[in-house]
């Protein structure tokens, strides 16, 4: 999700959806009933991170209000891109939903050369949702306990330590990459495809560092276990 996630794309579906009956109840005062049907809220990330918590949250509140089931869908893969080519080509009827996030609708659209929907033009934004700062955690057998220790560490081991991140393409990936940059050390990129992957590796050591959601993070600092 990255440092700020909202909810986009099939939202734009939903927001079309709105627009439609608005102005066929203007005409015919009819047909305006909505929903008609369960909604589907889809996810580009596995279970237990910020998007997936969101629409969960989202979910509970809906199915409640509404009366209609609402399901949370996770299709994590591709940066994101699986999901929003899905929610882009289904029907426009407010039904169909995305967690957007500035991955699928900013970052891919200049990562990758092809893609099979346009980030903009194929979605319309319905309402922003959160914001969450993104956290370096890091391996506590690592041997650091600040972040001038961890550039010093890397400095000496180029390419030898490695972080994870939710996916190429994400926020947690260009941290990292701005990490490097920002500080010129060399370390390897290891993606993942959510932090049900990620954490058990960090934790035991597989990889060196994770730059993740810090809702996500949050017990893991408070239990000290990173």
């Amino acid at each position: 999700m990255l440092i700020t996630s909202m909810v986009v794309k099939a939202l734009a579906a939903l927001l079309i959806c709105l627009g439609f009956a608005n102005t066929a109840h203007s005409q015919t005062k009819a047909n305006t009933a909505w929903p008609k049907q369960a909604i589907r809220i889809v996810v580009t990330f596995t279970p237990g991170g910020a998007s997936d918590i969101l629409a969960r949250v989202l979910a509970e509140s809906w199915q409640q209000s509404l009366g209609v089931p609402v399901l949370v869908e996770n299709r994590p893969g591709y940066g994101g891109n699986i999901d929003a080519d899905l929610v882009a080509k289904s029907e426009p009827d407010g039904h169909t939903l995305l967690i957007g996030t500035v991955g699928i609708h900013t970052i891919n659209g200049a990562l990758y050369e092809k893609m099979s929907f346009h980030p903009i033009n194929d979605f319309t934004p319905i309402s922003f949702l959160a914001s969450t700062p993104n956290v370096l955690v890091v391996n506590k057998k690592l041997g650091v306990s600040n972040l001038h220790e961890l550039i010093d560490l890397a400095k000496a081991k180029p390419n030898e330590l490695t972080f994870g991140s939710f996916g190429v393409g994400t926020s947690l990936h260009m941290s990292g990459e701005l990490f490097k940059e920002m500080t010129g050390v060399q370390i390897r990129h290891i993606p993942y495809k959510g932090r049900a992957q990620s954490l058990p590796d960090l934790i035991s050591g597989r990889i060196s560092m994770l730059f993740d959601n810090l809702s996500s993070s949050l017990p893991l600092i408070k239990a000290g276990e990173v």
